[in-house]
């Protein structure tokens, strides 16, 4: 006769892990910023700026080492291996080890196959006589050989994580489409029913339709309806709008001891997640500026890294306007994240003059006569500054003069929520 034994079920540090949290927790590492390209010398401020940032795999581990560390879902045992203090028992030692490696290795493995990373491993030839384990053996170099990427999912969820985080500081707040002053006929019904005239939403509204009818033909089966009996719900109407996000990349945004552009690539992420969710009927577009500008793809973003030098906000607005003539759309809207003041300029041969030293009077010019265009294009510009230099706050000012904008003094801590709140408000505000 067959016995089934039944053992109590132990839960491993696996089974007890917040995947999500723990991404959420990876969001910095994940989205980290750089200088494109490697080091630089700048003629100004000489030589600065580091490698790409670190995307191996082994970096990974100890990214979540740390994390598994801060949110204190380590053991003591395990701790105290880590700080290199003994148990007393050198076998217990490496247990503790080899219990935390694998710990390490099934994370990132989760994280593959619930589809928020990818790996990536460049082929490398072993090289004479190369020991496979060991220091600098095979199995630690193809560990540093093997990169990591985000996936869509890995993106929009770190998206949605940092709109949770965001709506959550701003408070209550309702989802919906853009609320303007304006009727229509939509799904919702809102007003008074109105007489069904032709390009109106056929949201028929039977009731009154049929006491239209009554009153003209009296009681009698069948009911003879006529065109003008046809009567349709009326909603608010909602418009669409097409934004552009423009980023600074430029080196300053991360020049002065502080990393202010992963959060403006955190906001724009949010942005594109509530856009795709709550907003469907809107576009979201990201142009980088520095030296020259450059759109590039949403799915890039968690990529994108910080250089070259200068800020050619020109160039940023120009390309912004052309990519918003092409949307039909009932708003167009640019938003502009900047720490600094414009210092680039394009010139008609394609040459970009350049002036670090001060708010250069003709690349002023420039900027202004872009921003006036886009305001004669109906595109609005919000300027969201990260930077509080008397200069640039004059600068920030007569823009948002110009084009009728909104400019908001701000930082790394509350960007996210002021742009939230100003794309979903829709609030006026008078820069004085």
């Amino acid at each position: 006769m067959r016995h089934t034994t039944y053992s109590r079920y132990v839960p491993g540090l696996l089974e007890t892990l917040n995947l999500q949290a723990l991404l959420d927790q990876l969001a910095d590492f994940l989205l980290q910023s750089g200088f494109a390209g490697g080091p630089y010398s700048h003629p100004f401020w000489g030589e600065f700026g580091e490698e790409d940032p670190d995307r191996s795999l082994d970096a990974l581990r100890q990214a979540i080492l740390q994390a598994l560390m801060d949110s204190g879902q380590l053991t003591q045992d395990m701790l105290n291996v880590l700080r290199g203090d003994s148990t007393g028992d050198a076998q217990k030692d490496a247990e503790l080890q080899r219990q935390l490696a694998e710990l390490l290795d099934q994370i990132v493995q989760k994280l593959i196959e619930e589809g928020y990373l990818n790996l990536q491993q460049a082929p490398k030839m072993p090289g004479a006589q190369q020991p496979v384990l060991g220091p600098g053996g095979m199995a630690k170099e193809a560990a540093q050989q093997v990169q990591f990427n985000l996936t869509d999912k890995g993106i929009d969820f770190l998206g949605y994580r940092t709109l949770k985080h965001l709506l959550g500081s701003i408070g209550k707040s309702s989802f919906g489409a853009h609320e303007t002053e304006h009727l229509a006929t939509g799904v919702e019904a809102e007003a008074a029913s109105k007489r069904y005239e032709y390009g109106d939403t056929l949201n028929l509204d039977v009731n009154a339709t049929l006491s239209h009818a009554l009153k003209r033909e009296g009681l009698g089966v069948p009911i003879n309806l006529e065109y003008d009996d046809l009567m349709v719900h009326q909603a608010e109407y909602r418009s669409s709008s097409a934004t552009v996000l423009m980023l600074d990349c430029s080196h300053s945004m991360i020049l002065y001891g502080e990393d202010r552009f992963t959060p403006a690539k955190k906001v724009a992420l949010a942005l594109t997640h509530l856009i795709r969710t709550q907003f469907p009927g809107d576009t979201l577009r990201v142009v980088l500026f520095h030296d020259t500008a450059e759109e590039i793809p949403i799915g890039q973003l968690a990529h994108a890294q910080v250089g070259p030098y200068h800020t050619n906000t020109t160039e940023g607005l120009k390309l912004a306007r052309r990519i918003l003539m092409g949307q039909r759309k009932d708003m167009r809207q640019i938003i502009m994240i900047t720490d600094g003041k414009p210092s680039a300029l394009t010139q008609p041969d394609g040459r970009i003059y350049v002036n670090s030293m001060g708010l250069d009077p003709h690349i002023l010019q420039a900027t202004y006569r872009e921003v006036a265009l886009c305001r004669r294009s109906g595109i609005l510009i919000n300027t969201f500054m990260l930077a509080r230099d008397r200069s640039l706050v004059e600068f920030v000012k007569k823009v948002s003069a110009i084009c009728r904008g909104k400019a908001y003094f701000t930082n790394t801590m509350t960007l996210g929520q002021f742009i939230l709140m100003d794309f979903m408000r829709r609030k006026t505000r008078r820069v004085s």
